[in-house]
């Protein structure tokens, strides 16, 4: 029954159309045709869509929490801490003795020894002495062998004593010096001494005692003191008794440094060279304050000097600093003004030049007196592991000692023959330009160095005799591992003018002493820590030096020797 009501809508929806055309009017056309019919298709330009990946659509998230906070209380014990112990560093051990013995040519011993207690905080006590002596001889321009020994012995016993708050220091010291005057002019061919004869002993006998203040609060007040005897003699009819005191005291007050120091020194001269004594009176207030960045000092010094050949004189020095840094650390500037009474007293003579002429005039000598210096300079760190300083200073000097050889062969009475000296004394004007330089390189290698240049202008004599226009001195030390400890070191003395006179007003011509230089060498080795030996070479140049006129130095020395401790 479904398909023949199918078939019959078919029929009914064809026979609808046709019923439909047969009441329309009839269309006539006409088509002519040239070409066969090709039926195509217009090109099409195909369009491709590609996916957006960014999403459109956005959501905005809406949080909202709240928090509800409650007290915790933890529970808990309370234990106690131990306190911290802080161990000093381990100190190195000291050793209760020290002997040094070495030998050279020229007959030269050495002997040192040194004997202390072991640390303490209740104080020190201790012993020194040394021996060290040359026997050689030396050839002269006449090429005679002369002998040119000399001898140095020193003995010291000493101690100190601690208390909180001050330090009780004191010694005994005893010192000899031995020298022979074999220079002499050698134009003179009768002159043949014999040892004693040009022998010159010097003998010091000194005891000291110190009372000083241990605080390292530099606003609590300050103190040193110090009281000495010392006895000087040359022959037993030329000899001197010193008694000196000294001090200084100081404390800050309201931001400033206050202190004052004293001193007085009391000469007693054999009769027999004179019967009128030498004292030093002095007294010097000052004021400092410093900082970071700058320092200053102002002060001077009232000073009453009496000698043996004139009446009291009053000195009044100043003594003025001022300092400030132009680059930290690496930069300071500093200029001073001050002044200063050299004493020349014997033992300090003889440092110089121990061949006098015997009459006393070592006892008698006037004290230099410096009335003014001007200085000024720079000093810091150099950058390479150490510090330097450069200065110049310009110095006003009264009675400035010089010395000539005195030849007076036909004084049957007392001739001399050039070996023995007369002081020379002349007021002079100095310049000095100094330089000095010392570190470390590495923590095996070390130097130092210094220079210094001269310019004198002289009232009464031509020339400083035997004074040179520079001078310098530079060395080296390099330390392997403690083991190994070698060094050199090269000085150098300018030219000088040596003189000669028959009498002191009456100078002879003057004698050229030419540039010296003198290299030297040293070693040591340690093997072990109280166990070492060392070798020491001198003037390796073999360069021949004249300290005065018709004195010719010793030349080439090599020592050798160990130091050994217990």
């Amino acid at each position: 029954m479904k398909r023949i009501l199918i078939i019959k809508l078919l029929i009914l929806l064809v026979a609808v159309p046709v019923f439909s055309q047969t009441n329309q009017e009839v269309l006539k056309r006409e088509v002519t045709l040239y070409n066969p019919y090709k039926p195509s298709l217009t090109d099409f330009k195909k369009r491709s869509f590609l996916p957006d990946l960014n999403d459109t659509a956005k959501v905005k998230p809406d949080f909202r929490y709240n928090i509800t906070t409650t007290p915790y209380s933890p529970e808990y014990s309370i234990n106690p801490i131990k306190a911290a112990s802080l161990s000093p560093d381990p100190l190195p051990k000291l050793y209760k003795s020290y002997i040094n013995i070495g030998f050279g040519n020229y007959i030269t011993p050495l002997a040192e020894i040194s004997i202390t207690n072991e640390r303490s905080k209740k104080g020190v006590i201790g012993f020194y002495g040394r021996h060290f002596s040359s026997n050689g001889k030396i050839k002269l321009q006449n090429d005679k062998k002369v002998f040119a020994g000399y001898m140095d012995n020193d003995l010291s016993l000493y101690g100190k004593k601690f208390f909180r708050e001050n330090l009780l220091d004191g010694s005994i010291d005893f010192s000899q010096k031995l020298r022979y005057a074999y220079g002499y002019d050698t134009s003179i061919v009768d002159h043949d001494p014999g040892k004693k004869e040009i022998r010159n002993g010097y003998n010091n006998f000194n005891v000291g005692l110190s009372f000083a203040s241990l605080t390292l609060d530099s606003t609590s007040f300050s103190y040193d003191f110090d009281v000495n005897y010392e006895y000087f003699y040359n022959t037993k009819s030329r000899d001197q008794h010193n008694i000196g005191v000294a001090g200084i005291m100081a404390k800050k007050y309201k931001g400033f440094y206050v202190g004052s120091g004293l001193e007085f020194d009391y000469y007693k001269i054999s009769s027999t060279i004179s019967e009128r004594p030498k004292y030093i009176i002095s007294v010097s207030p000052f004021v400092k304050k410093s900082s970071t960045l700058w320092s200053f000092k102002t002060g001077l010094q009232i000073l009453l000097d009496k000698d043996t050949s004139s009446s009291a004189r009053l000195h009044i020095y100043p003594d003025a600093m001022f300092s400030f840094n132009i680059i930290q650390s690496y930069i300071r500037f500093y200029a001073a003004l001050n002044g200063k009474l050299e004493v020349n007293e014997p033992k300090k003579i003889i440092e110089e030049n121990p061949f006098l002429i015997r009459d006393g005039t070592l006892f008698t000598l006037p004290n230099t007196n410096h009335p003014l210096i001007i200085s000024a300079g720079l000093t810091g760190n150099d950058g390479i592991g150490g510090n330097y300083v450069i200065s110049a200073s310009y110095s006003f000097i009264n009675d400035m000692l010089f010395y000539s050889n005195l030849i007076q062969p036909e004084d049957f009475i007392n001739p001399q023959y050039g070996n023995l000296f007369i002081p020379l004394k002349d007021d002079v004007e100095l310049f000095k330009l100094h330089g000095e330089i010392s570190g470390t390189i590495s923590d095996k290698i070390s130097y130092k160095g210094n220079a210094n240049w001269y310019d004198y202008t002289l009232t009464k004599y031509d020339y400083p005799w035997n004074k040179p226009s520079w001078d310098g001195q530079i060395g080296m030390k390099y330390n392997l591992r403690n083991k190994i400890i070698a060094g050199a070191d090269i000085t150098a003395f300018g030219k000088r003018k040596l003189i000669t006179s028959n009498a002191e007003e009456t100078l002879q011509s003057p004698v050229d002493a030419p540039i010296h230089i003198n290299i030297n060498l040293s070693a040591e080795y340690r093997y072990t820590k109280i166990l070492s030996f060392w070798i020491k070479l001198n003037n390796i140049t073999f360069n021949r030096y004249y300290e005065w006129a018709w004195y010719p130095s010793q030349r080439f020395l090599c020592m050798v020797g160990f130091t050994y401790s217990l």
